[in-house]
């Protein structure tokens, strides 16, 4: 996924009332950016920290800047919880993650009883449903997630589910915008009910696919599956 616009650089002064920043430009401006990341954003906040903001180019928008990404110990890592589901749309369309290619109809926003589930892909052998949530934190080398209570994402783990009992294939995709990582696992002491459902999910055959997306100011990519364990 490569950036339409250049983005603008500066640092970061902080992140306040969940969804806003206060960043200040290389020109010395000091601008408020929209957060999209409504986790507690834990081990990719820091105060000084470089970071990267997109053009709104809307004039009825509040803020005219999203921030995208902040340089954590010396790699970017992407913040923009909007970026995943689109890099995964574009990843599976264009067959570039190991055991989701071979689709021919590739849909976003699909709903499924009632939950919408991110991506519907599908060929004359099989239907699959791909649920995808972006992860950011960074615990020792491992990327765990949730970082931050998400009773959404139950919710959407128990819709899978659902679809792998009718038949169908279901899919968990945690997209890692970050690169200094190499395993993934939960985050049980932040969110046991959705720790013990995902585990509940995966013996039931929802598969779990963890891949680590690489943020630059040129854009994000997709770079490789990791490994995981949901017990550790």
């Amino acid at each position: 996924m490569k950036y339409t616009e250049p983005l603008i650089h500066g640092t970061l002064v902080s992140r306040y009332k969940r969804f806003l920043a206060e960043i200040t430009l290389d020109t010395g401006e000091t601008v408020t950016a929209h957060c999209t990341n409504s986790g507690t954003m834990k081990s990719c906040l820091k105060e000084g920290a470089e970071v990267y903001l997109s053009p709104a180019n809307d004039p009825k928008r509040r803020t005219q800047f999203t921030w995208e990404m902040i340089k954590i110990g010396g790699r970017w890592v992407g913040v923009n919880t909007s970026i995943p589901n689109l890099l995964a749309y574009e990843a599976i369309r264009d067959q570039q993650i190991f055991g989701l290619k071979g689709y021919d109809k590739i849909s976003r926003e699909v709903k499924y009883g009632n939950s919408r589930i991110d991506i519907f892909a599908e060929n004359e052998n099989e239907k699959c449903f791909i649920e995808v949530k972006n992860v950011t934190m960074k615990v020792g080398n491992w990327a765990r997630f949730p970082d931050a209570v998400t009773t959404r994402g139950k919710k959407h783990l128990e819709t899978l589910m659902d679809i792998k009992a009718e038949g169908m294939r279901a899919v968990m995709l945690y997209v890692i915008q970050r690169t200094d990582i190499n395993m993934f696992g939960l985050a049980r002491d932040i969110d046991p009910d959705y720790a013990e459902t995902l585990i509940k999910a995966f013996a039931a055959g929802v598969e779990v696919i963890p891949v680590m997306a690489e943020a630059s100011p040129g854009g994000i990519e997709i770079t490789t599956i990791i490994p995981f364990d949901l017990g550790g």
